[in-house]
């Protein structure tokens, strides 16, 4: 990855909305299923970076074209300050002038800006008008709201500020009463390795069939993990009970915040809550790793009992968490006509890879 700057992951930690999805490792990790690092570094007169982007590029086929097509995403990116309105503008001037040069169909971001925190019409609810703002501008810039949201448009965050005391307090009684009935049935929870990496995936699978929700094969779960995992960025905690694996997490941290990206678990002993105390468990290694933010990855769409995520999402509100409201990913169509043409064409090949994938993870659990 010789693209990126030697000291890419310090400039990006030093920037703000510093991201996992940003850093030198995932680009590597996306490297492996033919995606190329652009990384896009803007510094002030100084030479001191202001703004940063790890854009991907993806080579694509599309029906009957014989050209090179590609599309553009920076996960998580552009990192800045959004509030500054002069480098804004330079920043997606930049970013829509590579969009155009490489030919690219369109780009792609997803910067994590507020549009507000707290469930809409509730109490806690705080609208952020630079959200607001900075989704009006890419409307008159010429991009749209994506059809295909990669990342979850919201989520829930937990502060790891103060004591565990503080940790509890901010908890639901209900969630308290659980993580305490987890260390009372003698649940346990401890550190995995490597050698833990294809039991893991295994149960990751189980967990995709019986909730409803596509995986990638184990190579590329493997790649990521002991990517980050041999650089000291993530961590997996299984839970056991009489010394039986029931669910496991993989945490990952970066720039002074924490990530639960992957959980997955087994049908045995879930009356003895293991969720809560692999949770728990999560938050003191991410606060020892550094971490002041612990995301928990995901929040409905709709905050009603319709979405798909709402009992997860009751579960992780029940930790102490406060819900963070982003703008999702927006596009940039730099070949409009072509671009149409592609966004008719997506759906449809999701649909058949999502059938592929659910089939052979169910050859890979059964085998």
């Amino acid at each position: 990855m010789s693209a990126f700057p030697g000291d890419w992951n310090k400039i990006i930690a030093g920037l703000p909305g510093a991201h996992l999805l940003q850093t030198r490792e995932w680009g590597e990790v996306k490297a492996q299923t033919g995606w190329e690092a652009l990384p896009q570094v803007w510094r002030d007169e100084r030479g001191q970076a202001q703004a940063a982007a790890l854009v991907l590029r993806r080579r694509v086929r599309l029906g009957g074209f014989a050209a090179k097509l590609s599309i553009l995403y920076a996960p998580r990116g552009p990192l800045l300050d959004w509030s500054n309105e002069a480098l804004r503008k330079r920043v997606l001037d930049d970013l829509q002038a590579l969009a155009r040069k490489s030919g690219a169909i369109f780009l792609k971001i997803d910067p994590e800006v507020a549009l507000g925190t707290g469930i809409p019409g509730s109490a806690e609810e705080h609208a952020n008008p630079l959200g607001a703002a900075l989704q009006a501008e890419l409307a008159r810039r010429g991009w749209g709201y994506a059809r295909d949201q990669i990342q979850f448009r919201n989520t829930v965050v937990l502060d790891l500020s103060g004591d565990e005391e503080s940790w509890l307090a901010r908890m639901k009684q209900k969630a308290r009463y659980n993580l305490r009935l987890a260390q009372r049935k003698g649940v346990s929870v401890r550190q995995g390795t490597p050698q833990d990496f294809a039991w893991i995936y295994r149960m990751y699978a189980e967990t995709s069939l019986r909730d409803g929700f596509v995986i990638r094969p184990e190579a590329y779960y493997r790649q990521v993990w002991q990517t980050f995992y041999e650089r000291g960025m993530c961590m997996s905690l299984l839970a056991e009970v009489e010394g039986e694996v029931v669910a496991g997490v993989m945490v990952f941290v970066f720039g002074g915040r924490a990530w639960y990206i992957y959980g997955m678990s087994r049908d045995l002993h879930r009356e003895k809550m293991p969720n809560y105390l692999l949770q728990w468990e999560a938050m003191r290694w991410a606060r020892q790793a550094g971490a002041l933010v612990y995301d928990l990855w995901g929040a409905p769409e709709q905050f009603d009992e319709s979405d798909a995520m709402w009992g997860v999402f009751r579960f992780k509100e029940g930790l102490g968490g406060t819900v963070l409201r982003t703008l999702g990913a927006w596009d940039y169509p730099s070949r409009p006509l072509v671009f149409l043409l592609y966004n008719n064409i997506l759906p449809r090949v999701l649909d058949v890879l999502r059938r592929r994938g659910k089939e052979r993870t169910r050859q890979e659990v059964s085998a």
